[in-house]
């Protein structure tokens, strides 16, 4: 049997891409868990102590109760995403997908805060925001709300700060899911949605029977993005609250927690080693979220199947 010529021609088109990823990823990745095995001393060498960084980032009080501040701040921006982004998104995926008039409108604005930058998104929430010129307290006046206990300044309250700003990276966000939803709804043919409306059924069991059991792949995919985007977030919480994430480290997460551990912060300097200790731990963690969801997920095939 002749066989087949060896494909160069793909290769060649797939070589660039992985370069370019293996130097900016794979490598920077490698070299930042083998740093975390290091140890600097007087004199700058480098020690190697194994493990010894990770189990003193989760055993020392210096190390240790920063880090699951963080770590817990960081669980908490994620549960607000899962329950407020997705399935809001969901809902106006399904909305645009119904062909309603100017959905097209509807689109470009609700998918235009997720194109801006970040460092103004959170520029002009701390503007609107804040207690001396801002429209927020002017609102709640005309509102007849200005007693209220909402009227507080919600970047500068420990209990606030970090619900707020998750709302705002919910709202910046939110067009993300929204089109990949509504990629996947467009995708279902006509002819299963007309078949069940001629048979009388509704548009909630059109959803729930027709629309969602086909585009649970991309509810899947949708929630997996959202859990590695939150356990990489930074630049929101950098912009609005700097990199002490406060106040008192109430909105402090992964990722500033990373960027004060590496850089340094007011009169502590950073330490490279212990910086890249954090981001073997949120790698770790990212690594086993994704795991045991996709686990999760081939358990509920392989019973869907049976």
């Amino acid at each position: 049997m002749r066989r087949k010529p060896f494909p160069w021609h793909i290769t060649a088109f797939l070589a660039p891409a992985v370069l370019i990823y293996t130097t900016f990823m794979i490598y920077p990745m490698v070299a930042s868990l083998d740093y975390s095995l290091y140890q600097t001393i007087e004199g700058g060498r480098q020690v190697f102590v194994g493990l010894g960084n990770y189990v003193k980032l989760l055993t020392d009080p210096l190390w240790s109760q920063p880090f699951w501040n963080a770590f817990w701040n960081n669980v908490i921006f994620f549960i607000i995403h899962m329950s407020l982004q997705n399935p809001v998104g969901l809902f106006l995926a399904v909305l645009l997908a119904a062909n309603i008039r100017g959905a097209w409108i509807y689109r470009t604005i609700i998918f235009t805060p997720t194109i801006l930058s970040v460092v103004l998104i959170g520029f002009a929430w701390k503007l609107i925001l804040s207690p001396t010129w801002g429209i927020w307290f002017p609102l709640l006046d005309r509102l007849g709300l200005g007693d209220n206990e909402i009227a507080i300044a919600l970047l500068g309250n420990e209990q606030s700060a970090l619900i707020t700003l998750s709302l705002i990276s919910v709202w910046q966000n939110i067009g993300i899911p929204m089109m990949l939803f509504l990629a996947a709804l467009i995708r279902i043919p006509n002819e299963l949605i007309e078949a069940a409306q001629v048979d009388g059924a509704s548009s909630w069991k059109i959803f729930w029977r027709i629309q969602f059991p086909l585009i649970i792949p991309t509810v899947g995919i949708v929630a997996i993005l959202t859990f590695i985007g939150n356990f990489n977030a930074f630049d929101l919480i950098y912009a609005t609250q700097g990199a002490l994430a406060g106040p008192n480290y109430s909105t402090d997460i992964m990722g500033t927690f990373f960027f004060r551990t590496f850089f340094g912060f007011q009169l502590r300097p950073g330490d490279p080693n212990m910086g890249a200790t954090v981001a073997g731990m949120m790698l770790v963690i990212i690594l086993a979220g994704v795991l045991v969801y996709l686990y999760g997920w081939q358990r509920r095939m392989e019973e869907v199947q049976f």
